[in-house]
């Protein structure tokens, strides 16, 4: 479905037509606990207002939001996703600037789990709101948190297009030979276990953005883009179609991230359960919660990791050495089935900003004609910029991804593209 579109959701996004491309889009982002939100200039680019609602659920739940240059912070009781929308609203409405002012187009939301049935946008209506909510035993971290707030957005701002963007849909285009498990296939079929892929809405923006900054046709340039957070995954992008990626079903496969596993074998979790007596749900919050970086120095921020690595801490030393160590076998791999890699990109996070962890990645492959220049890493900027030296075959570079800025102008395209049907439709003669 690219995008989903009822007959209604049509009618609705007709009337709403004339200032499609000029108006801003508020994107949210709802997740278990909380709820993180920008009102977002798709066309400058800035992010107008923004903030979030932490703790839902408890009676200590954080709120911060941000407009003009001021930022309010409240501890308040926060039962659940309405309450925190309505929040929210209220926020704006307080604290600036009013959505009845600010010319919304279209609601946002980032939907972690796709499924095999979005391969682009979807405008909310009933019927995709439900083929979310069936989606949920492959999320059941993520999609019950988005469900929850998009069944309240849409209550609270019923005249604005609602539309889902999806995690999962960029890497849709992945061959079948990369997104299917080696199992019994009817067993497969039936529980759609396969390769979906996650933090695509990155992944697509970054490799446009390259293609874009270096003036080269997105369609000639082959791409490795390591998208390294607190969650991180690797993509390799040929002629700006993903063909291969380091998550799974779900977000736990591939890399070592700040508090998941990446890969395991998984015979571990039998090991787990036969021999530790541990349950399905312990083993869960412990290769998503109590891994990674932080299960095996007790740090997931890189800041500390490095000063322990400094201080010779050993234990830290090595996990450092297993994160890099992974990312080396990824790149590798990536190389191998794009056969020409024209640009490995630093995004996220940690790719962003962390200049160790750039060198230590790309050291030693000179070899591949990869290679950074020391001066070029180690320069602060928060714009996008090679930071290979000139003589390699291969450009590295840093690009900071915008995820909110992305869904941000799908949004405005859907809406564009549809009011173009609309009006196209009008032209034609009625049926007799």
């Amino acid at each position: 479905m690219n995008p989903a579109v009822s007959s209604a959701s049509s009618e609705r996004l007709a009337s709403f037509s004339a200032n499609g491309a000029h108006g801003s889009v508020l994107v949210i982002n709802s997740g278990s606990s909380s709820v993180k939100y920008q009102l977002v200039n798709p066309v400058g680019g800035e992010a107008i207002a923004s903030g979030q609602v932490e703790r839902i659920g408890q009676d200590d739940g954080i709120v911060t939001h941000k407009f003009a240059g001021n930022k309010t912070t409240q501890i308040i009781d926060v039962p659940d996703h309405s309450a925190a929308l309505r929040i929210i609203m209220e926020l704006f409405t307080v604290h600036g600037p009013d959505l009845a002012e600010a010319d919304v187009v279209a609601v946002g939301h980032r939907v972690v789990q796709g499924g095999s049935y979005f391969s682009g946008p979807a405008v909310i209506d009933d019927e995709v709101l439900e083929k979310i909510r069936s989606l949920i035993p492959l999320a059941p971290l993520h999609n019950p948190g988005h469900v929850a707030g998009i069944e309240v957005a849409r209550e609270l701002l019923p005249h604005v297009p609602h539309i889902a963007i999806f995690d999962t849909a960029f890497f849709q285009t992945l061959p079948e030979a990369a997104y299917t498990y080696a199992i019994d296939k009817d067993v497969a079929e039936a529980h759609a276990i396969r390769r979906y892929g996650f933090h695509g809405t990155s992944h697509q923006y970054v490799s446009g953005k390259v293609s874009r900054v270096l003036g080269r046709r997105l369609d000639e340039l082959n791409q490795i883009v390591l998208h390294l957070g607190n969650g991180a995954s690797v993509s390799a992008v040929r002629g700006g179609v993903a063909v291969e990626t380091s998550m799974g079903l779900t977000p736990l496969e591939g890399l070592v991230m700040g508090t998941r596993s990446g890969d395991v074998d998984p015979a571990v979790i039998f090991h787990l359960a036969r021999n530790a007596g541990m349950s399905i749900d312990e083993i869960d919050d412990l290769l998503n919660k109590r891994s990674g970086m932080k299960g095996l120095s007790g740090e997931s921020d890189f800041r500390a990791i490095h000063e322990l690595v400094a201080q010779g801490d050993e234990a830290t030393k090595l996990a450092l050495d297993i994160y890099i160590h992974r990312l080396k076998k990824y790149i590798g791999a990536y190389h191998a089935i794009l056969g020409r890699v024209d640009v490995i990109t630093f995004t996220a996070g940690v790719g962003e900003n962390d200049e160790i962890v750039r060198r230590l990645t790309v050291r030693g492959l000179e070899s591949l004609g990869i290679a950074i220049d020391e001066g070029r890493n180690d320069e602060r900027s928060r714009d996008p910029r090679i930071i290979s030296p000139d003589w390699t075959s291969t450009l590295v570079m840093v690009v900071p991804t915008n995820e909110e800025l992305a869904i941000a102008r799908q949004c405005v395209a859907v809406v564009d593209e549809l009011a173009s049907g609309a009006d196209a439709s009008e032209d034609e003669p009625a049926a007799v």
